[in-house]
């Protein structure tokens, strides 16, 4: 069963079992915003079902970036009624590319997405975007209804799509920022992570970061992550790469688990190789620069 915490008034996290999954639920006087719908069906319908127990509001859904545990219940919330799907660009293309594929990850946990059979199994895309061309820092606002939720793009993390979803105090990060268990490097970009942190860390309006698994934490917590990423870089660079890529031994030197530090020096190797530093550096958008004092703040 779903967990239900309410961070501030009309905030809420919902927590499911599988794959420890936060999920965003934001109220306005006129709509509701759910943040990732889940796995498949059968997940989707639990944060479905702790969002009904809230709020009877018509839905939008945010998918903060295109894995599988993020957007496959999407099928679900349609039903319910959600028209608009907002995700960055590059987050609409991955699903579009790769989703009929994610299906094999789900197929113990959600058969019936696995297998892409029965109700609520469909695939369903992003209706919306953030503005411009998806490889700079960009932002947009949806007013729920006296409630503005701005959606933003700091730059590659955890993949080249992450967006973050940012409410009074309150920002909800996605798998760039991630708790109780070492981050997920297959389709990361390991030093514009390390920047995009750095970048979300000096957002001051925030105090609550919800990251995509894990508990709430604070902003020390995402500089920490940022530090932990940035040693683990750093010790990479001082290891022996052969023509198979990063020696066994260098795994042990990363401040990671052996098989994710396998995975950092894999992706770190392969990104290094196609000169990735060309990608644009993550900066903050000038709506989210801090004001002046006689500038009042927005969402």
């Amino acid at each position: 069963m779903a967990r239900t915490q309410e961070l501030r008034p009309g905030v809420y996290v919902i927590g499911t079992d599988n794959w420890r999954l936060n999920s965003g639920l934001v109220l306005g006087t006129q709509r509701a915003l759910v943040v990732d719908t889940g796995a498949g069906p059968r997940q989707g319908r639990e944060i479905l079902a702790a969002v009904r127990e809230i709020t009877d509001l018509p839905l939008t859904v945010v998918n903060t970036h295109a894995h599988y545990d993020h957007f496959m219940g999407n099928a679900v919330f349609a039903r319910a009624g959600a028209t608009e799907f907002w995700a960055h660009k590059a987050c609409a293309s991955a699903m579009a590319e790769v989703g009929e594929y994610q299906r094999s990850f789900v197929s113990t946990q959600e058969p019936e997405m696995g297998a892409g059979e029965g109700i609520d199994t469909r695939l369903v895309l992003p209706t919306n975007t953030l503005p411009g061309t998806g490889l700079r820092p960009s932002l947009t606002r949806i007013d729920l209804g006296e409630r503005p939720v701005t959606l933003f793009f700091l730059g590659p993390g955890h993949t080249d799509n992450d967006v973050c979803v940012g409410v009074d105090d309150v920002v909800f990060c996605g798998d760039l920022v991630e708790e109780g268990a070492d981050p997920n490097f297959e389709d990361a970009f390991p030093q514009r992570w390390v920047e995009s942190l750095r970048a979300l860390a000096t957002l001051e309006r925030y105090t609550a970061f919800v990251p995509g698994h894990g508990t709430p934490v604070t902003v020390n917590f995402v500089s920490q992550q940022a530090d932990t990423m940035e040693l683990a870089l750093r010790r990479a660079r001082e290891v022996q790469v052969t023509e198979e890529g990063p020696s066994t031994a260098a795994m042990y030197r990363l401040p990671y688990q052996a098989g994710v530090a396998r995975v950092f020096l894999d992706r770190w190797a392969l990104i290094e190789s196609q000169n990735a530093a060309d990608v644009p550096p993550a900066t903050i958008p000038e709506q989210l620069r801090p004001q002046s004092p006689d500038t009042p703040p927005s969402a």
